[in-house]
């Protein structure tokens, strides 16, 4: 894998054909599949659940990266483990007890990662870094695709870059850093520069007519970095 990684989020895919939406865009080069899911009540819209996540799992040849925009959260983590997902996060908004939350993600057999919006402060992880295989940073607020993105992200991530460079240097051990929003090929490498190196893009993938043109260029302009 490179040093970047480039996960399509499928809400912005064709959900009447999404077996094949979701083989399209591994076939184009996709690293992870972005799994959005909202409850309606965490965020102002309905998406999906386990159901769709265990129907796209054989589709799927590459890790399923589920993210939980849900409250409560504990209580559905387990079943979209059994669906298939290889990666939850969820945002600490949603947990009464964090720690918990991710213990019972990683209990599960997945890796555990936590989601930052553009205003929730940074401070959770400052007792949780041990607990944590991924830090998601919203660079648009949740809730619908084909947002734009939002400046102040790039501060944002460049502090997280910070904080896993040196957790890293302290216990060997690495954390994905990962951006949700507003992402494409115009802006890719900036944001990559500050700091991230895996990047949800929906929109800018699944609207245009060529994934693999479309993240080919991905590609290439994280290549310049």
């Amino acid at each position: 894998m490179s040093r970047f990684r480039i996960a399509p989020s499928i809400l912005s895919a064709d959900f009447a054909r999404l077996g094949e939406e979701v083989r399209g865009v591994i076939a184009a080069g996709a690293d992870l599949i972005h799994f959005d899911v909202m409850d309606n009540h965490y965020v102002p819209n309905l998406t999906i659940g386990p159901l769709v996540c265990a129907a796209i799992k054989p589709h799927a040849s590459v890790p399923i990266d589920v993210h939980l925009m849900v409250k409560p959260v504990d209580r559905i983590i387990a079943d979209f483990a059994k669906a298939g997902a290889d990666i939850i996060t969820f945002h600490p908004e949603a947990s009464e007890h964090i720690d918990r939350s991710l213990a019972l993600i990683r209990d599960c057999g997945c890796r555990a990662g936590l989601v930052f919006n553009p205003a929730t402060p940074l401070a959770h992880l400052d007792h949780v870094m041990d607990k944590l295989d991924l830090i998601l940073i919203m660079s648009v607020n949740p809730g619908f695709g084909g947002q734009a993105f939002i400046p102040e992200a790039l501060n944002k991530l460049g502090e997280v870059r910070r904080r896993i460079d040196a957790y890293t240097e302290r216990s060997g051990r690495t954390i994905w850093l990962e951006v949700d929003g507003g992402v494409k090929i115009d802006n890719i490498a900036q944001i990559a520069r500050a700091g991230a190196d895996t990047l949800v893009a929906g929109s800018a993938i699944f609207s245009t007519s060529d994934y693999a043109a479309t993240i080919g260029a991905m590609r290439a302009a994280l290549a310049q970095i």
